[in-house]
């Protein structure tokens, strides 16, 4: 009885139980974040992630704008169902160049983090065309302007100058040639060597994503989709022991 009395001293006095509810609450942040200064790197570095490219970033600008993180995440949590279901589990370092990351918080579709390469190009555009085609219990609306609405690249160079400013890596040479990077991915006829050079030759897909004349919404939307989950080879990875 005596704690209770104690107790509702602080729930009957305003000015009492913000300054402990502050006293709390800075207890907890120090705890938490103390350990992080004695960390040489709070994410651990994983061999073959890369910055996207730029048309692979203007696709992931399209999946935001679209809002397809409100039905998908792209974060397999390390539990025996989902890593059976999706794939291993996430790792911090996939979504350290993400601004913002993908994680998400409620699924009425399926995990993306590690769709890339599970269905074909032209599932992808069925897909968007008609989800309920492919998946018939899918409640996703269609998506067939996509396909319609083409895409010239002119100021994806301005976008990455701004997330190179919030730490992604890319370089000047990369931001120099952004436009002719965008169009050459999407053209398996272009002289896209620089373009490998640049990002990657095994984790770069060339090609014309939806087979439809110029580079669309469609084709950078397809481009994004199919590299996620796709950079680490998980068959050598190893997690870091000494973390």
């Amino acid at each position: 009885m005596a704690m209770l009395d104690k107790h509702k001293i602080l729930e009957t006095n305003a000015t009492l139980l913000l300054v402990f509810s502050f006293l709390v609450v800075s207890i907890g942040g120090i705890v938490q974040l103390v350990p992080l200064f004695y960390l040489e790197n709070t994410i651990e570095e994983v061999e073959g992630m890369r910055p996207y490219t730029p048309l692979e970033l203007a696709g992931r600008e399209v999946y935001l704008r679209e809002g397809c993180y409100v039905c998908h995440s792209q974060m397999i949590r390390p539990m025996r169902d989902e890593v059976e279901r999706y794939g291993h589990y996430s790792l911090a370092a996939e979504s350290k160049w993400d601004h913002p990351f993908q994680w998400g918080s409620k699924r009425t579709g399926p995990d993306l983090a590690r769709v890339g390469g599970r269905y074909s190009d032209d599932w992808h555009v069925q897909h968007f065309r008609n989800p309920q085609s492919v998946v018939p219990e899918s409640v996703m609306p269609k998506y067939s302007y996509l396909e319609r609405t083409l895409i010239d690249g002119r100021y994806i160079g301005d976008l990455m100058s701004t997330m190179a400013i919030v730490g992604v890596p890319y370089t000047e040479d990369m931001i120099a040639n952004a436009q002719t990077d965008f169009l050459n991915q999407a053209n398996p006829d272009s002289d896209f060597d620089g373009l490998l050079e640049r990002y990657g030759e095994d984790s770069v897909n060339v090609r014309n994503f939806d087979t439809a004349p110029g580079v669309s919404e469609a084709d950078a939307l397809i481009a994004y989709m199919q590299m996620l989950g796709t950079l680490v080879d998980f068959s050598t990875f190893t997690p870091d022991a000494s973390r």
